[in-house]
C-alpha cells in the first residue's frame, strides 16, 4: 500500500507514544451533577493521551474539523501551518482516535481541498485502506462569487469505520423528506396506504431469476439482457398475490414492486449532502452569532444540521461522540440536544469563551440550531475539566498526588489495552484473559504496614482478594520469596519501573 513520506514522518509516527499520560483536573459542573458528559480544555495530543484507559475502543463516533492548512488569517485558530507540521500534528493524534473505536465505531473528518489527498493517504494507513468507507461532498455555499477562477462550493467529510459489516448493521437510514414522501401516491386505494412503484429488476445472472412474468394483459415479461429479476418466482408469487405488484395504471407496463411509505424504514444516504438539507456556511455563522454576537463570534463553525445528521447516522442515543477538535463547541451542543454522551476537546481559551456558556445555554434550553427539529427543551449536564501534570515526574517516579484510580486505570490498560472496568477502589484490579491484576499504591490497604500496604508482604498478601490462577501484582517491592511467588503463580512487578506507557 502507498505511504506518504514527510520530513519528520519517523519522529512524528513516535509522538503518539512518548506523549505522558497527565492527569484530568475537574474544575467546574454545570447542570446535572452526575452527568458524565465532559469538555476538556488542553492541548488534544495529551488529552486523548488521558482519556485513552478510559475509553479505548467505547466511542461510537467521534467527528473532528481540524485546521485545514489553508494559510488563513483565523482569530481563533493558528491555520497557517506548513504542509509536513500539519501533518506532524494530525499524524499521531489519528493513531490515538484510532484506539477510542468501537467495534461498530465510525470517525467522520471535515476537509477541504488543501490537504484532503494527503489526509485520505495517511488515514488509509493509520485506519487501513479497507476500513475507508467514503468520502462526502458538503455543499457549504449556496452563492456564486464572480471574483473567483472557479467557485469553491463545497468541502469534504472522509469515512472511516472499524469493520463495515458491523456499521451497516448499526447505521441509521436518513427520514424521508417531505419532497420525497409526495412521490408516494394511492391510485387503486390500497389498505396499506400511498405507495411507490420500484423496479423489480436486479443486475446480473441468476438462473432461478430468469423466469416469465403474464402480466393482465397477457404479455409475458423478461428480464432484459444483463439483468434478473430481484427476487425467486416464489416469493414473486407471494408478493402478486399480496397485491403488492403493479403493472402500471392501465395494466399494460413492465412489473414493478409496490413500496408502501407506512412500511418505508428510511432511505440509504447518499454521499452528495446539499445545503438545503444540512445548512451551509452562512447558516452556521448566524447561528454563532446569536449565541455570541457578531463581534466575538468563531470563525469556521459547522452548521448543527451537518453534525446532526452526522450522529443521526452513526449513533442512537446514549451512544459516545468524541470530538478532539471542538472549536466554538457545535458537536458537544448537536450530541447534548440529541441525547447523546460526549467528549469534546478544545485548547484555545475559547474552551471557556464559546464552549462553557454555549453548553450552559444548551442546558437552559436554547432554541437555535437544531432545537426545534430535536424538540429540545434543555437539562442535562457536564464537567468541565483542564490537564494537569503528567502521572510521572522527569525522573519516571511516580507523582506524589496522583490518585489511585489514575494510576490504576493506566496500569490496567497497559496490561490489557482495554479500559479499566467498573471502579478503582481496591487493590484488585480485575481479571483479564485468565490472569487477575492487582495494583498496591497510595495507601489503597489503609494502615497494613510496611508504608502503608504498598509492599507486598505475608499479612498484605492474605488481605488481597483471592484468585486461583495466575496474578500480576504491581507494587513498591516484595518481601515474598521467588519460591514463594512460584508457588502462588503471581508475577511482580515494580513501580514505577515496571510501568510501561510512560
Amino acid at each position: 500500500m502507498p505511504i506518504l513520506h514527510w520530513l519528520t514522518r519517523d519522529k512524528d509516527l513516535r509522538a503518539a507514544g512518548r506523549a505522558p499520560y497527565r492527569l484530568l483536573e475537574e474544575v467546574g459542573r454545570y447542570g446535572d451533577g452526575c452527568a458524565h458528559n465532559m469538555l476538556i480544555q488542553g492541548d488534544n495530543l495529551h488529552a486523548l493521551k488521558a482519556l485513552l484507559p478510559y475509553y479505548a475502543g467505547k466511542v461510537k463516533c467521534i467527528y473532528i474539523d481540524p485546521p485545514y492548512n489553508t494559510r488563513s488569517a483565523f482569530e481563533h485558530y493558528d491555520d497557517n501551518l506548513e504542509h509536513t507540521q500539519w501533518l506532524s500534528m494530525m499524524c499521531p493524534r489519528l493513531e490515538l482516535l484510532r484506539e477510542f473505536l468501537s467495534e461498530n465505531g465510525s470517525i467522520w473528518i471535515s476537509i477541504d481541498d488543501t490537504e484532503r489527498d494527503y489526509l485520505k493517504v495517511i488515514c488509509d494507513e493509520i485506519f487501513g485502506r479497507s476500513s475507508f468507507l467514503t468520502s462526502i461532498s458538503w455543499q457549504k455555499r449556496y452563492s456564486r462569487e464572480n471574483r473567483e477562477s472557479i467557485g469553491d462550493s463545497h468541502e469534504y467529510v472522509l469515512v472511516y469505520v472499524s469493520d463495515k459489516e458491523k456499521f451497516k448493521i448499526s447505521r441509521n437510514l436518513l427520514p424521508l423528506t417531505d419532497k420525497q414522501k409526495k412521490n408516494y401516491k394511492n391510485p387503486d386505494k390500497d389498505s396499506r396506504g400511498p405507495w411507490q412503484s420500484v423496479s423489480l429488476l436486479a443486475q446480473g445472472y441468476r438462473p432461478n431469476q430468469m423466469y416469465e412474468i403474464v402480466g393482465p394483459n397477457g404479455k409475458i415479461h423478461t428480464p432484459p439482457p444483463g439483468n434478473c429479476w430481484k427476487v425467486i418466482e416464489s416469493e414473486y408469487r407471494k408478493a402478486y398475490e399480496d397485491n403488492r405488484i403493479t403493472f402500471g395504471n392501465d395494466g399494460t407496463g413492465v412489473p414493478r414492486r409496490k413500496q408502501f411509505l407506512s412500511e418505508t424504514k428510511g432511505i440509504v444516504p447518499w454521499t452528495w449532502w446539499p445545503h438545503e438539507e444540512v445548512g451551509h456556511t452562512d447558516e452556521a455563522k448566524k447561528e454563532i452569532n446569536t449565541l455570541f454576537g457578531a463581534d466575538d463570534a468563531f470563525d469556521t463553525p459547522k452548521p448543527e444540521r451537518l453534525i446532526q445528521r452526522i450522529l443521526h447516522i452513526a449513533t442512537n442515543p446514549g451512544d459516545l461522540v468524541l470530538d478532539s477538535f471542538l472549536g466554538s463547541g457545535t458537536t458537544a451542543a448537536v450530541a447534548h440536544k440529541m441525547g447523546r454522551r460526549y467528549i469534546g476537546i478544545e485548547m484555545g481559551e475559547h474552551a471557556e469563551t464559546h464552549c462553557v456558556p454555549r453548553l450552559q445555554k444548551v442546558i437552559e434550553g436554547e432554541l437555535g440550531g437544531i432545537s426545534e427539529a430535536v424538540s429540545w427543551q434543555g437539562g442535562g449536564g457536564f464537567r468541565f475539566y483542564k490537564l494537569g501534570e503528567s502521572i510521572f515526574d522527569e525522573d519516571g517516579a511516580i507523582r506524589e498526588q496522583t490518585p489511585f484510580a489514575q494510576l490504576a486505570a493506566h496500569v490496567w490498560f497497559c496490561e490489557t489495552g482495554e479500559p479499566l472496568p467498573g471502579r478503582a477502589d481496591s487493590p484488585f484490579l480485575g481479571v483479564h484473559g485468565g490472569t487477575a491484576y492487582y495494583l498496591l499504591y497510595n495507601g489503597i490497604l489503609g494502615d497494613k504496614k510496611p508504608q502503608g500496604g504498598n509492599v507486598l508482604t505475608r499479612r498484605v498478601l492474605e488481605s488481597l482478594p483471592p484468585w486461583d490462577g495466575p496474578k500480576v501484582l504491581y507494587g513498591e517491592r516484595t518481601m515474598l520469596s521467588p519460591q514463594r511467588m512460584k508457588e502462588l503463580n503471581m508475577v511482580f512487578k515494580q513501580t514505577p519501573y515496571d510501568i510501561k506507557g510512560r
